[in-house]
């Protein structure tokens, strides 16, 4: 007689299981490592991994036991989408004519568009407006396999603003079955015709921080570092601030020029450095010598026609990657994360064992959770997606196509048949 566990659900019948196992972050080579099961099931016990294996799994079947019939389908862990700008409102399609006409980024940023445009109607809108628009885009990026949602603030630049943002993500996650880590990017812009410029703009958010987090609302702090934005002195008075009152670190970096952000990023231990498509020899080096994560967004090179980061090189010298989709109004309004992984393929050149690592293990350390989630092992959150393909190989060759049929978040079935299966 079988004295193993019942478990609350049962998924077998699996085609083929594939996932990154260890610890991570995975560094360079080590993103090739990934573990397949032919024939699998996944046993769930309250919310968690109790087993994986080959076969059925039947020693696992209880009274109370939900059998799921995966019907052959690819298992893999929950997508993470680890750098959005979820919470925001309205849309800048009024700006693609000029992006169409090769206006740079940066200039349309200088003539109150952009970022700015986005602010204002961020500003403007209601709670529930904005809670209703980002729920709505969490839908779509579920439907394609997303279990956990970073959301950056960054589109209020005034503290009532900035917290509104904050308390809707805090709100999705309370409300939601999609797990949302909240990130406080006041630094996103330097708000227009702003007396004393960044640096002052720096030192009036750095004095909100005790705000944020007496109010619970943010885990993590971003700072945009970039030529016209915010320079490594100022980057550096905000993430060194952030750091002594408890927030963990992130940072856009390189994206356009490279100043400097990386090795401020490594010396400061930030969780992941993020965009690097213009990164240099000295921030390859330091991120090298680091457990800090380089994020890459390919949808935002693709839309904006930039350049892309240099993946392979940053592979070769032993660097740690996630992938995220960069989900914003402006330069990615996309929430199709299956994109990012076909732009991995097809642009990063990256391969499928790499992509899946990245889009996993790696994007759940560049938010700390590496230990809970990224991977399908016994012990950590049941956040699987099972996909009608026959390999991962074919759901990047087969692009901009949705080969996600089920997903489940801590063990409840959240996406059914292609179909949401929450309210």
């Amino acid at each position: 007689m079988s004295t193993d566990p019942c478990a609350t659900t049962l998924i077998q019948r699996i085609g083929t299981l594939m996932t990154p196992i260890g610890p991570g972050p995975k560094h360079g080579a080590k993103m090739q490592t990934v573990h397949t099961i032919k024939r699998a099931f996944i046993a769930i016990l309250d919310g968690r991994i109790l087993a994986v294996g080959e076969g059925l799994g039947d020693a696992y079947i209880g009274a109370e036991t939900t059998v799921v019939d995966a019907e052959g389908k690819l298992a893999l862990p929950g997508f993470i989408d680890s750098h959005t700008h979820l919470v925001h409102a309205g849309s800048r399609e009024h700006e693609f004519a000029q992006k169409q006409a090769g206006v740079p980024y940066m200039d349309i940023l200088k003539a109150g568009g952009g970022i700015h445009s986005t602010v204002k109607a961020t500003q403007d809108a209601s709670f529930e407006t904005l809670y209703a628009q980002a729920a709505n885009s969490l839908a779509k990026m579920v439907q394609y396999g997303v279990t956990t949602v970073e959301a950056k603030s960054g589109y209020g630049l005034t503290w009532e603003t900035e917290k509104k943002q904050l308390e809707v993500a805090q709100a999705l996650d309370d409300t939601l079955p999609v797990r949302i880590i909240s990130t406080f990017m006041g630094a996103h812009a330097v708000p227009k015709n702003h007396p004393g410029g960044a640096a002052k703009h720096v030192e009036q958010l750095v004095a909100l921080l005790p705000k944020v987090k007496a109010n619970h609302l943010a885990s993590f702090v971003d700072v945009f570092c970039e030529k016209g934005v915010y320079g490594v002195a100022e980057a550096r008075t905000m993430l060194e601030a952030a750091k002594k009152h408890g927030f963990k670190l992130k940072i856009h970096a390189d994206e356009i020029v490279a100043l400097g952000g990386v090795p401020l990023a490594v010396e400061l231990k930030a969780h992941s450095a993020d965009h690097l498509m213009a990164i240099d020899a000295a921030g390859i080096k330091a991120l090298s010598q680091s457990s800090t994560v380089a994020t890459l967004l390919p949808g935002t090179s693709f839309y904006l026609g930039h350049a892309y980061a240099p993946a392979r090189t940053l592979l070769k010298e032993g660097v740690a990657i996630a992938l995220a989709s960069d989900y914003n109004p402006g330069s990615c309004p996309s929430e199709n994360f299956g994109f990012t992984l076909n732009l991995a393929a097809l642009k990063l050149n990256m391969t499928p064992e790499e992509i899946l690592t990245a889009a996993t293990l790696n994007a759940a350390h560049a938010l700390d959770l590496g230990k809970t989630i990224g991977s399908l092992e016994v012990g950590k959150q049941a956040d699987i997606i099972l996909c009608e393909a026959p390999n991962f190989v074919y759901m990047l060759y087969h692009f901009a196509t949705n080969h996600v049929r089920d997903v489940f978040i801590a063990g409840k079935p959240v996406v059914r048949d292609g179909s949401l299966n929450y309210v």
